[in-house]
């Protein structure tokens, strides 16, 4: 009897590395978590996610490897520039170690890019080749779908739509420009203009107290305002909202949709989808797969470069 190939999808984080294997219509067959060495140096970490792979998949039946982790990576999908939360991390040839350590093809990518894929395949993004995600958590992070596959730019960092300017004149941000977007709608612009996180705002606003249901009401309208630059240049069929602060999205998303109607012309938004991502915690490591299987399918004639990644 022939077994039916997969592929393993793996999200490398700061405290969890969560492993999934992965059949062609995107079932999960079987997973692990396991906790992320301390310190999370390279050797460690390879080592650990060696074993891991090999302890979830211990047959060979996985085809290919994806992984999604915290920075940036090259637009091929190898190299791990820096990981966030992770100890002496720089420039990373990852994709070639876990080859070493598997025997198998691997492609890395930016863990909120696996997301935006994942959505896109498993998601609430199924059956839209054109899409958009933004995270909206401690940070503010993107992803970019065209075609059915993630696009990356001609150095692997496209897609940071928090990054982009929303006031010139703003807050300073950690990427050394002022006012971007992540400034206004992430998790630690709504403390420090509140003093409270996003969940206990919006139960304030759910049981009825006027200033939070306002705050929200404003918060979705810039969220509209720094997405318009985006939609003016991709024209997604849809943007995803991810991220913690997704949870609140029926107290903002409203007037988010009022604020791209008006900032944007139809034909730029025409038949537009405001969506709210369904995967949680799940997400990079679903993208980690669909990953995998666009390395398996890709073969010597990869978009992008060998990571099946579109620059």
């Amino acid at each position: 009897m022939t077994t039916k190939p997969e592929v393993i999808g793996i999200d490398l984080g700061g405290t969890a590395i969560k492993l999934g294997r992965f059949d062609r219509a995107g079932n999960c067959t079987a997973s692990l978590t396991l906790a992320t060495p301390q310190p999370a140096t390279p050797d460690a970490v390879i080592a650990a996610m060696g074993g891991a792979i090999a302890r979830l998949d211990p047959d060979k039946n996985a085809i290919a490897i994806g992984i999604g982790l915290p920075g940036p990576v090259d637009a091929k999908g190898r190299l791990s520039k820096i990981a966030i939360n992770l100890c002496n991390w720089q420039n990373v040839p990852l994709a070639d170690e876990i080859e070493q350590h598997s025997d198998r093809p691997c492609v890395i990518a930016n863990d909120a890019n696996c997301a935006g894929l994942g959505e896109a395949w498993l998601g609430a993004g199924r059956g839209i080749s054109n899409l958009i995600l933004i995270t909206l958590g401690t940070g503010v992070g993107g992803a970019v779908i065209l075609d059915d596959r993630l696009f990356v730019g001609r150095n692997g960092a496209a897609g940071e739509l928090g990054l982009i300017t929303f006031n010139p004149n703003g807050p300073e941000c950690n990427s050394g420009n002022n006012g971007s977007l992540e400034q206004y709608v992430s998790v630690r612009a709504i403390r420090r203009e509140t003093g409270l996180d996003p969940h206990e705002l919006a139960k304030k606003a759910r049981n009825g107290d006027t200033s939070a249901i306002a705050f929200w009401q404003d918060y979705g309208r810039k969220l509209g305002a720094g997405l318009a630059s985006s939609l003016y240049i991709l024209t997604p069929e849809a943007v995803i909202i991810g991220g913690g602060i997704s949870a609140s999205a029926d107290l903002f998303l409203p007037s988010t949709k009022v604020e791209v109607d008006r900032r944007v012309l139809p034909d730029c938004r025409d038949g537009l989808k405001l969506l709210v991502a369904e995967l949680g915690n799940r997400a990079g490591m679903v993208g980690a797969a669909k990953l995998a299987w666009q390395l398996t399918t890709d073969k010597g004639t990869r978009r992008g470069g060998e990571g099946g990644l579109s620059n």
